[in-house]
């Protein structure tokens, strides 16, 4: 590099005529990151940027479309404003985001992490009241919303299963919707069929969040994995541009990776692979969307083939509720993520997610318990990011997000320092 690298990046942020919050999220890093490759060069806390991210830059501030691209624009209103369905404030699709505006509503999840570590108490949806109706099973969805929401000082009225809904009793959605929005100010739906949270949302004007639709999709969780993902990458010094992402298990009935394969394909430069048993593949409306933004997608039934080289493995289990005509062919114990598979394949700092629940039965293949306590399994650090990442979509989505820096104070009980006995040193509370 002919000149230093705080020029460099001083240079490309005025170029972009970027604060240095915004050109951190533009370029995908954590502002402290950038804070500290920003600090001269004989400071002690000086660091030097990687040479991915110098290219990066380098080919946005050299390219004029791109320089247009990721230069300041001007924003009209709020974020639930710019990622609204039709006008009203909810959440069906992660289609309806932007790399831009997922990074803001993951600053917003930012904040929340006060509150969410049991450090901070806000009060800015007191009053409020949320209607979880729950149509399917399900735990740390409706838990972690509800939880999300109380958190944020507001309340929760639960409906689960079909028996004790009024839809048993031949109720259409419309009216279960219209007369719920009498009752509450926002509502959570989870449905086993497609397109019925779509269906639940035309009726009201209050926000609606999509807690998942039969194989449809399962936006906020996919939210939360990107937001781990990225946090994960965060604390390993790596970006998600270029990542090799592979996708292991129940592909056309996982409706996380549906939701979650459209989010990455946001960002530059991915590598897919795709790894699922016969008849559980992607389906390809999913592939078709993916494919547009030049990402490289390579499927495969093998897991030998298809781990080697992943920054992060994320496993499902089979959707066996979900099935048709479809037969397990293929689905045997190789196919289970375990960590002789995992020490074989994967990198020593290989992200292991998955969406939970998982199947522990020693029949089940699905990911196994013998890495619990492995710290490449991020799979309850990514639970837990599903309270600060539902707060910012429940803050945005009912106008607060502005609020909450001011009204927080501290919390008067005390908590752990790690949620679990077998936590990480890096996942504490603190």
């Amino acid at each position: 590099m002919s000149v230093s690298q705080q020029v460099f990046l001083r240079d490309a942020m005025r170029r972009l005529n970027l604060t240095r919050d915004v050109f951190a999220a533009r370029i995908g890093v954590k502002r402290r990151a950038l804070d500290t490759w920003l600090l001269p060069e004989d400071s002690q806390e000086a660091r030097s940027m990687p040479e991915v991210v110098e290219r990066f830059v380098r080919e946005i501030v050299e390219n004029e479309a791109l320089l247009q691209k990721y230069a300041q624009s001007a924003q009209s209103g709020p974020l639930r404003d710019r990622i609204a369905v039709e006008g009203k404030h909810q959440l069906l699709s992660v289609d309806q985001f932007s790399r831009e505006s997922v990074e803001e509503l993951f600053r917003i999840a930012d904040l929340m992490q006060p509150i969410a570590r049991r450090q901070k108490v806000s009060r800015v949806l007191e009053g409020a009241v949320l209607g979880n109706l729950f149509f399917e099973a399900s735990t740390r969805t409706r838990v972690s919303f509800g939880a999300a929401f109380c958190r944020l000082g507001g309340s929760v009225c639960d409906t689960t299963g079909f028996t004790f809904s009024s839809m048993a009793k031949g109720e259409s959605i419309y009216d279960t919707s219209r007369v719920m929005s009498g009752y509450v100010d926002a509502m959570v739906i989870r449905h086993p069929e497609k397109g019925s949270v779509a269906e639940f949302a035309r009726a009201t004007n209050i926000p609606v969040v999509n807690g998942g639709d039969g194989p449809g999709e399962h936006p906020s969780q996919a939210l939360l994995d990107l937001y781990t993902i990225l946090t994960e990458f965060s604390r390993l010094g790596k970006l998600l541009d270029g990542a090799h992402v592979a996708l292991v298990g129940d592909l056309k009935y996982g409706r996380t990776v549906h939701s979650l394969l459209k989010l990455l394909a946001l960002y530059r430069g991915l590598k897919f692979t795709l790894i699922a048993p016969k008849g559980l593949e992607m389906p390809d409306y999913i592939l078709d969307q993916v494919s547009k933004h030049g990402h490289v997608i390579e499927q495969t039934s093998s897991l030998a083939e298809g781990l080697p080289g992943a920054d992060v493995v994320y496993a499902t289990r089979v959707q066996k509720e979900r099935f048709a005509d479809e037969q397990l062919e293929g689905y045997s114990a190789e196919f289970q993520v375990n960590k002789a598979v995992i020490d074989r394949y994967a990198k020593p700092e290989t992200i292991i997610m998955h969406p939970l629940p998982r199947d522990s039965r020693e029949d089940a293949h699905d990911l196994s318990i013998d890495l619990n306590l492995d710290p490449r399994l991020a799979i309850f650090r990514q639970a837990d990011n599903g309270i600060p990442v539902r707060m910012a979509i429940f803050a945005v989505l009912m106008g607060v997000e502005g609020l909450v820096q001011h009204s927080l104070r501290d919390a008067t009980w005390q908590s752990p320092s790690h949620v679990g006995p077998d936590d990480s040193a890096f996942h504490g509370l603190d």
